[in-house]
């Protein structure tokens, strides 16, 4: 699998899936997750609230992942995911890396072959930038899909690109 790193808005991104940084509630927030809700338009809400009733009455749990369909986005796809809250006190890195790595096993199962992924919880939740694109990082190279054939970390903003440049070239 190829592993790409671009700055960009997610919501534009012309891929398979595209993967939400959710709140557990599945209907639309701030950050990236407002944004996937206005531009993908109601049809994500309605799919949202029906997997809520049936499978997650009590929130999507942190970690996991969901899909929906991408509705007006230019995808087929999106793949909601819970990602952790940032704590200087409590390592959740175990769940970050769920998020990723439960994202790409449901882009699989769907039949995706490319997958656009936010900066999962490095915005609203506040991890630090440079340790989630190391998590991301981390399930990315060592995952082997069997349908994924480009996993795409888009960044917003150019400070947030140069800093998973530099993580990312180090290897």
């Amino acid at each position: 699998m190829r592993i790409n790193v671009v700055e960009g808005d997610i919501t534009a991104q012309r891929v398979d899936a595209i993967v939400n940084a959710a709140n557990s509630s599945l209907l639309g927030g701030r950050g990236v997750d407002g944004a996937i809700h206005r531009r993908g338009g109601p049809a994500i809400l309605a799919e949202c609230r029906a997997v809520r009733a049936s499978r997650y009455p009590d929130g999507l749990p942190t970690g996991q992942a969901v899909a929906t369909t991408a509705g007006d986005l230019p995808a087929r796809w999106v793949i909601h995911t819970v990602g952790p809250v940032w704590s200087a006190t409590e390592d959740r890195s175990a769940l970050l890396r769920d998020c990723y790595a439960n994202s790409l096993r449901v882009a699989d199962e769907l039949g995706a072959g490319t997958v656009a992924y936010p900066l999962i919880s490095a915005g609203i939740y506040g991890w630090p930038v440079d340790d989630a694109v190391r998590q991301a990082l981390s399930v990315l190279r060592s995952a082997e899909p069997a349908a994924v054939t480009e996993a795409r970390l888009v960044l917003f903003g150019a400070d947030t690109h140069a800093i998973a440049r530099q993580v990312l070239d180090a290897g």
